[in-house]
């Protein structure tokens, strides 16, 4: 299994999922279509599917785009109506393959968006699994609660994607990191691993890299959002409960101008 980046719009990240042995590839956002094809024909790999994480513009723009563009291609997605040129239309648990050893794993994430989907991807047993997150979990944040309740996004970040291996390589919508761990900074200021983050994160981008993929270990570690659980940080935002600390850290973020 090959994951590759591919940089669209002003922050937006679209990933090409290959399984190396048959060449056949999956999209995830495919939000600028035409980079997309040039991306997947540089490595010679045919697409098969779209992986859509949620309905916004800057992640399923494109679908018809790629539907016309491929009409064999298969859309996947949390809703027939909200999803672009969705096809197949998918929920907590479904599961099926890519090429020879690519299998994909839906995982319901809702509160950023109601059908938000998340892709839990594995290959072969010697590779580490990965994770597409969409705007549910960013590297060091999570995305606005503008479907959902702060007790969703504590299911989805704490519970479905928290349990996920610890070596899972996170793949999420947007180039947010640098912003996200200076504001995780504030709820944190004495966490020595979100300040070694940040300080490796800022030489990437000054380097014009990439700050994806984390791991989930990562972001136990480093992300305010995914640490909810932890009396310290529940006691820093003067909170008793996860439910709680997620809700009153989201209220921070949304009124924090870093």
């Amino acid at each position: 299994m090959k994951i590759f980046h591919v940089p669209c719009l002003e922050d937006n990240y679209a990933y090409l999922i290959i399984d190396e042995d048959t060449k056949e590839a999956a999209v995830v956002d495919p939000v600028e279509p035409d980079k997309i094809l040039k991306v997947a024909s540089e490595h010679g790999v045919h697409l098969k599917f779209v992986l859509t994480t949620h309905h916004h513009w800057d992640h399923a723009g494109g679908n018809e785009k790629m539907k016309q563009l491929l009409p064999a291609i298969k859309v996947y997605g949390g809703s027939l109506d909200k999803v672009k040129a969705c096809t197949n239309q998918v929920e907590n648990g479904d599961k099926w393959s890519l090429g020879a050893h690519v299998n994909i794993l839906a995982l319901h994430t809702p509160c950023h968006t109601k059908g938000h989907i998340s892709y839990y991807v594995t290959g072969k047993e010697t590779e580490d699994p990965a994770v597409f997150t969409g705007d549910t979990l960013f590297i060091a944040g999570c995305g606005r609660f503008f479907e959902g309740t702060a007790e969703q996004m504590y299911q989805s970040l704490c519970v479905t994607l928290g349990s996920l291996p610890k070596p899972t390589q996170v793949y999420c919508g947007h180039e947010y990191t640098v912003k996200n761990l200076q504001f995780a900074l504030t709820v944190e200021p004495d966490n020595l691993k979100t300040q070694q983050k940040l300080s490796w994160a800022q030489q990437q981008r000054q380097a014009g890299l990439p700050t994806i993929p984390s791991t989930i270990e990562e972001e136990m570690e480093t992300n305010p959002f995914m640490r909810v659980e932890l009396p310290d940080v529940q006691a820093k935002v003067g909170c008793k409960s996860p439910v709680e600390a997620i809700q009153k850290i989201r209220q921070l973020k949304d009124n924090w101008r870093g």
